[in-house]
C-alpha cells in the first residue's frame, strides 16, 4: 500500500517519542497521531500535528479563560447552536495538520479548496516514484447519461479488461520514458523540471496540507458527499473518521446539520408547505425548473 518499509519505521520512531504538554489534548486524536490510514491503492491520510478540541470551540464562542467554565451537557449544546446557526469563528480556533499521499487528479480536485495551507512534494527537486493509481475493476464506470460530470454503470467485460490494460500499460510506459529522459548514463539528462510534464495524473504526489476546522468541515460537506468522486470521496471519509475522534461534540453536530441535512430554496419550501396542505403540486405550477424539481423529489419523493 501507501507506506514504505523505511516511511513506517520512521513514523513508529516519532510515534514512540513522548513530552510533557500544558496545551489542550484531544484523546481521541491522540490515538491518530503518526497514524498511516491507507487509502486507494498506494495513498494515506496521516494526522501530523492538531490544536485544540470540542473545548476550545466553546472556550472562544465565551471568550473565556478556561474549560471549566460550563458542564459537558451545556458544551454540547452550545456547539449544536454554533453550527445550526452557521457560525464559523470558534470552530476556526482548532486546526489539523494532514500528510497526504493522493494521485494527481485528486490533489487537482483537492486543491480547489484554497482556504488551506499546502506544501506538496516537488517534481523540480525529487525524483517522482512509480506508484499509479489504477481503479479496481468494480469502479471503472460508464459516463453518466443525466450528469456531465458523473459516471454511470460499471464498464465490464472485454472493455472493463481493456481500459485496464491500457491504464496500466501507459503508465507504465510514461515512466519509462521519464526515467529515460532524466538519466544522466552517457547524456546530459532532461531537467526534472521538465521531464515530469510526461507523467500521467494518476502518478501519486504527497503533501502537507493545514487546515481549521471551519474549513474543514466545509471540505467535509462537498467531498464526503455521496455525489463527489469516489477517489476524493474515499480520503475525505477517512477524514471523517479522524475528525470524529478528534472533536466528537463538534462532528456529532456537522453530521447532523450538515451530511444528513438538506436545503431548500425559497420556492422549495413553499410548495412543501402546499403539499403538506393536501394541496396537488406540480413542476410546471411549482415555480422550478425541470432540474430543481427533480432534487426537490429526490428528497421529499
Amino acid at each position: 500500500m501507501g507506506l514504505k518499509d523505511n516511511d513506517r519505521a520512521e513514523i513508529e520512531a516519532l510515534r514512540a517519542e513522548t513530552r510533557p504538554t500544558l496545551r489542550a489534548v484531544s484523546e481521541g486524536m491522540e490515538a491518530h497521531l503518526y497514524h498511516a490510514h491507507e487509502v486507494l491503492d498506494h495513498g494515506f491520510v496521516r494526522v501530523v500535528d492538531y490544536m485544540g478540541d470540542d473545548a476550545a470551540i466553546c472556550q472562544a464562542a465565551r471568550v473565556s479563560y478556561g474549560r471549566g467554565t460550563k458542564s459537558v451537557q451545556n458544551d454540547e449544546g452550545l456547539i449544536r447552536y454554533l453550527m445550526r446557526h452557521w457560525h464559523s469563528t470558534p470552530f476556526e480556533m482548532c486546526e489539523i495538520k494532514l500528510h497526504v499521499k493522493l494521485p494527481v487528479f485528486v490533489a487537482r480536485q483537492w486543491i480547489r479548496h484554497r482556504t488551506a495551507n499546502v506544501n506538496e512534494y516537488s517534481g523540480r527537486y525529487s525524483i517522482l516514484d512509480r506508484e499509479f493509481y489504477i481503479p479496481s475493476a468494480e469502479h471503472l464506470a460508464a459516463q453518466s447519461v443525466v450528469n456531465n460530470q458523473g459516471r454511470g454503470e460499471a464498464l465490464t467485460g472485454e472493455e472493463a479488461a481493456r481500459v485496464l490494460d491500457w491504464l496500466k500499460a501507459d503508465s507504465t510506459r510514461a515512466y519509462d520514458h521519464y526515467e529515460a529522459m532524466i538519466s544522466q548514463d552517457g547524456q546530459q539528462g532532461l531537467a526534472r523540471e521538465l521531464a515530469r510534464m510526461n507523467l500521467p495524473a494518476n502518478i501519486y504526489t504527497q503533501w502537507y496540507w493545514k487546515v481549521d476546522l471551519h474549513n474543514l468541515f466545509h471540505f467535509l460537506r462537498l467531498r464526503a458527499d455521496a455525489h463527489a468522486q469516489y477517489e476524493i470521496r474515499v480520503y475525505a471519509e477517512a477524514i471523517c473518521e479522524i475528525v470524529k475522534d478528534w472533536v466528537p461534540a463538534a462532528y456529532a453536530a456537522f453530521e447532523d446539520y450538515r451530511l444528513g441535512s438538506v436545503q431548500l430554496s425559497g420556492k422549495g419550501v413553499a410548495c412543501l408547505k402546499r403539499m403538506l396542505a393536501g394541496e396537488e403540486v406540480t413542476q410546471e405550477g411549482s415555480g422550478m425548473s425541470k432540474g430543481e424539481w427533480r432534487e426537490f423529489r429526490e428528497v421529499w419523493g
